[in-house]
């Protein structure tokens, strides 16, 4: 099994890289594969809204002068899937949105390419505004047919300054809580 990580930050070290990596700790206690995907800082376009995801059915964007291609293969190669993004303005950040539109445009395209492979959203926050962002993150496994697994509170954890996330307890056991409910899913569903 595998699972693919998305981080949405522009600071591949920073509190989104540190949830996600103790998320991913515990995937890989378990013997899941996983692999982090650093996109914080890369252009990822917007999506156009030109329809050709839905006329090719090829299971690709139209778009190629990005990354946007390699990471729906990433996704789809996957058995879970995990998102992460700081808030910025009690929302996510552009390349996190930028990769939800357009690859949740290719996967809904071609057939839901992800119903039923597990999803988790990650957000870390400085202080409010995260909801907003943890729903919309969510908001992109439902309508792809995929399954959240919970933890013992919402997804996040506080932090302003690069690795000030590692001092909030509450934050860091909720990912570790997240980790083991996700690998518990995915070997409930792949054995």
């Amino acid at each position: 099994m595998r699972v693919v990580a998305f981080n949405g930050s522009p600071r591949a070290e920073g509190n989104t890289a540190a949830m996600l990596g103790c998320v991913l700790a515990q995937l890989a206690e378990h013997g899941i594969e996983t692999e982090l995907v650093q996109i914080g800082s890369s252009t990822i376009r917007p999506c156009l809204a030109c329809g050709r995801c839905w006329a090719n059915r090829d299971g690709r964007c139209a778009q190629t002068s990005d990354e946007v291609n390699a990471h729906v293969e990433r996704m789809i190669a996957a058995e879970g899937l995990l998102l992460g993004s700081p808030t910025y303005f009690a929302s996510v950040t552009p390349p996190i949105k930028a990769l939800i539109d357009r690859a949740g445009s290719v996967v809904k395209a071609n057939g839901d390419l992800l119903a039923r492979k597990v999803g988790a959203g990650v957000v870390a926050k400085r202080r409010g505004g995260a909801m907003q962002a943890f729903n919309t993150l969510n908001a992109f496994f439902l309508i792809g047919q995929m399954i959240i697994p919970g933890s013992c509170y919402w997804n996040m954890g506080v932090g302003g300054a690069e690795g000030e996330v590692a001092q909030d307890d509450e934050g860091m056991r909720t990912m570790t809580v997240l980790g083991r409910n996700m690998a518990w899913l995915l070997e409930r569903l792949h054995t």
